[in-house]
């Protein structure tokens, strides 16, 4: 359960900080100032940080013209999802097959 405690706190904190730079970024836009690159809001995605930038995307009102977001923020949300149930259920095994392998 440690594992647990330790992934959701990750991902609490992946998520705190999608949502801080969808405002910093809608915040810069408004500005005209530099941007935060999109290759970011993306990694952050991969990492676990999709529920974040999807809730900050509606909050803010921020690159919900963008189809690649509008689209590709929840398939990542679906992919974050089953990974984590993934790990949640699976990890065991996982480790032994790839402990297997090696």
């Amino acid at each position: 359960m440690e594992n647990l405690s330790s992934l959701l706190i990750y991902l609490l904190v992946a998520n705190l900080i999608g949502f801080y730079l969808m405002f910093k970024d809608k915040q810069k836009a408004k500005q005209h100032a530099f941007r935060i690159p999109e290759r970011t809001f993306w990694l952050l995605a991969v990492l676990g940080a999709s529920i974040g930038i999807f809730i900050g995307m509606q909050t803010f009102r921020h690159k919900t013209k963008h189809k690649s977001f509008t689209i590709g923020i929840p398939v990542f949300i679906v992919i974050n999802v089953i990974c984590f149930i993934g790990l949640v259920f699976f990890s065991k095994e996982i480790l032994q097959a790839l402990s297997n392998l090696f």
